[in-house]
């Protein structure tokens, strides 16, 4: 199934206090952040940056705090300690609700998707200008171009992925490869400079991978991305730079071909050396 993604290049930038509007290089900051659940130290000190148009990977076992730091990114956890910033703008202060305004969305382990709503539908719930309940319920004119709009949206990201074809059926009757793409579309409906995608290759085949590959390095030319995987050769292959965590710390953070040669990543973690993809 052939993916077309659109390469649509926009400055990534924010609004001082001033008003004035301003560049930055970095999209994603966070530094020295520390997630603790009781007793438990979940993220210690950890630090990374996603910059404009490059792939992050962030590899380790489970537990090692991968999806911790991507709840914690997002608002859904507070951190004990550190800062994380996108844009230049502080996260800490924010809501997680909004999130997709600033730019930033987000896929999860699972599918989450909602059976008994249409691919179509599944993919609308995933844009920040979802149209109003109280306008909805008038009717209004502004209603209406605001659904247009909205679903025009969804319908460009499930073409992008090669499957506006499955806009009217229910995501149960569809392979999970295709769930999977329906899930990624979705985010993009937000239309985001920011995307973290949460373990996207698991339960796909060899080839579904590979064009996941594809669209990942098509979608660095517009957003920065910060990817949690396991399947490492996946990572390894994608990635620009690659951060690995162990019991939530950070142990090595380099160029994939640097983890490669970190002997401690390749026997204290991987138990084997990393696979030259």
């Amino acid at each position: 199934m052939a993916i077309s993604v659109k390469a649509t290049l926009a400055p990534l930038a924010y609004v001082t206090s001033s008003g004035v509007l301003a560049l930055t290089a970095a999209a994603l900051e966070v530094g020295d952040v520390s997630v603790r659940f009781g007793g438990v130290v979940a993220l210690d000190g950890v630090s990374l940056t996603v910059d404009r148009h490059e792939i992050v990977g962030i590899i380790g076992p489970n537990g090692a705090g991968k999806t911790t730091l991507f709840n914690a990114v997002c608002r859904l956890i507070a951190p004990a300690g550190g800062t994380i910033s996108y844009a230049g703008r502080s996260l800490l202060r924010e809501k997680a609700s909004r999130l997709p305004h600033l730019g930033i969305a987000r896929t999860l382990q699972g599918l989450g998707l909602w059976p008994t709503l249409t691919v179509l539908e599944n993919v609308i719930a995933g844009s920040p200008q979802r149209t109003r309940l109280f306008a909805d319920m008038l009717a209004s004119p502004a209603s209406d171009t605001r659904a247009q709009t909205t679903e025009g949206h969804a319908m460009s990201a499930l073409g992008e992925l090669g499957i506006a074809d499955r806009a009217r059926v229910y995501p149960g009757s569809l392979p999970h490869g295709v769930q999977k793409r329906v899930v990624i579309a979705r985010a993009l409906t937000a239309q985001p400079s920011l995307l973290l995608l949460d373990e996207p290759a698991s339960g796909l085949s060899s080839a579904e991978v590979e064009e996941l590959i594809v669209l990942l390095r098509e979608l660095r030319t517009r957003m920065g991305i910060a990817l949690v995987e396991h399947h490492v050769d996946m990572v390894m292959a994608v990635s620009d730079r690659v951060t690995v965590l162990n019991l939530g710390r950070v142990i090595a953070s380099g160029t994939p071909a640097e983890i490669r040669a970190n002997t401690d990543v390749s026997t204290a973690y991987l138990g084997q050396p990393v696979a030259h993809a």
